[in-house]
């Protein structure tokens, strides 16, 4: 099997387990027939709605400062299949993950010989699966795993974590995971162990409280990271990374991620790394040398630009907060998509009003939004706004006639930032 032939196999599989939803049937069978590869190493698993990603990429930054060989599996991609799979801070090769999704792809077959397709393995569930072999292959002692959606019913949740770490809990996917706070984040809650550790972001009032409820039920161990690191007021310098220092002078760490939020996302990602056991000062190095491209991802230019998710209103409001405190006096150009399931409205309604012109355009994919439908649904919240059939094209008009003072914003879908992003790296 080649890369791309690995690559088609996992494609094939969208659509697969006949809309039977959420569950961990499927995932039980296949990493049982795969010999539990996730036995091989210590997990720390990460869930919440946001902040999840960085948080769970500053933890494997700390373990490798730590000297641990690590794994990190996240998702989704933004350019190749590969990101979803690291090894000490860089993508799997090739090779590893063709040997890794061969192993599934076998497992696969063996388990649904004569079987309806309710059983068959979904494509996140394929990859998961291929995670845990290729870190099982590389001899990892850590894998930072990032639940793909919720938390109780994601294919993720097979593992037997040391740590749970839950991040800033909002609204999303709420037909996935119910209506209202509470609901959701008892979903998020479901990654949670019986007598087990667990890490909690600040979180709002009623998050908080069905958290509290399911850790007492289990009897888990719950801390929420805010209290064991109290913080000097942070201090950021010109591209919004801050600076954190415990108020009693015992730790500080300049945060490689950029942007307010990361604060929260940093003291959580601490506070995990030193119920783990590891060193300060790795836990300031690991800070301090995170990556994780696509959030408040900052381009030279010219003319600049800046990459942010930003797909859901926390997201949104995350960055319209950093747009205003730290590029307030700049002309943004707004490259904006969606994906289906998306709050649309909500969004756009917080990040249009700070753009000079506003360009929609969509993803290759088909759960993105066409610029026509996005248009009919934002097109009263400005008065400059354009629709372009895809990306490379939106980004080419984005760039004409930029004046000295043009900020370039790129928001609203990973898989759109994954389509720009080689784009900027090429120039």
């Amino acid at each position: 099997m080649t890369y791309e032939q690995s690559i088609r196999y996992l494609l094939s599989l969208l659509g697969e387990s006949g809309g039977a939803g959420l569950g961990l049937q499927r995932m039980q069978a296949l990493v049982e027939r795969l010999g539990r590869p996730d036995k091989a190493f210590r997990v720390v698993h990460v869930a919440g709605t946001n902040g999840k990603g960085s948080t769970a990429a500053m933890i494997a930054s700390g373990l490798r400062a730590a000297g641990f060989r690590t794994g990190f599996h996240s998702s989704p991609h933004l350019t190749r299949f590969n990101e979803r799979i690291e090894i000490d801070g860089a993508p799997v090769d090739d090779e590893a993950f063709v040997r890794a999704v061969e192993e599934v792809r076998a497992a696969i077959e063996a388990l649904t010989v004569d079987a309806d397709r309710s059983s068959h393995p979904t494509l996140f569930e394929a990859v998961t699966a291929a995670a845990f072999c290729a870190f099982r292959n590389a001899g990892v002692a850590w894998g930072v795993i990032e639940v793909g959606l919720g938390g109780r019913l994601d294919a993720t949740n097979v593992v037997d974590s040391e740590l749970a770490v839950i991040t800033a809990i909002d609204l999303d996917h709420e037909a996935w995971l119910g209506k209202g706070l509470r609901r959701i984040a008892g979903e998020k809650a479901g990654i949670l162990r019986p007598s087990g550790a667990a890490v909690s972001a600040r979180q709002q009032p009623e998050a908080a409280a069905a958290l509290l409820e399911r850790a007492g039920e289990l009897g888990t161990d719950l801390v929420f990271a805010p209290e064991q690191l109290p913080l000097q007021p942070p201090a950021p310098d010109s591209r919004g990374r801050f600076r954190i220092a415990a108020t009693d002078g015992s730790f500080a760490a300049r945060l490689a991620l950029a942007g307010e939020h990361q604060v929260d996302n940093a003291v959580t990602a601490w506070c995990a790394l030193e119920r783990l056991g590891v060193e300060r000062e790795a836990i300031r190095q690991g800070l301090e040398t995170a990556q994780w491209p696509g959030r408040l991802e900052w381009f030279e230019g010219p003319p600049p630009a800046l990459l942010d998710a930003a797909h859901n209103p926390s997201g949104a409001r995350a960055l319209a907060a950093h747009l205003r405190r730290f590029h307030a006096d700049r002309k943004i150009r707004l490259v904006y998509g969606a994906s289906r399931d998306k709050a649309v409205d909500e969004v756009a309604g917080l990040l249009f009003p700070l753009a000079d012109r506003v360009l929609l355009t969509r993803a290759a994919l088909p759960r993105a939004v066409s610029p026509e439908t996005l248009l009919s649904l934002t097109d009263h919240l400005h008065a400059e706004i354009e629709c372009v059939p895809s990306a490379a094209e939106a980004l080419r008009r984005a760039r004409q006639g930029a004046e000295p003072d043009t900020l370039l914003v790129v928001a609203g879908s990973i898989f759109l930032l994954g389509e720009i992003r080689p784009l900027l790296l090429a120039d």
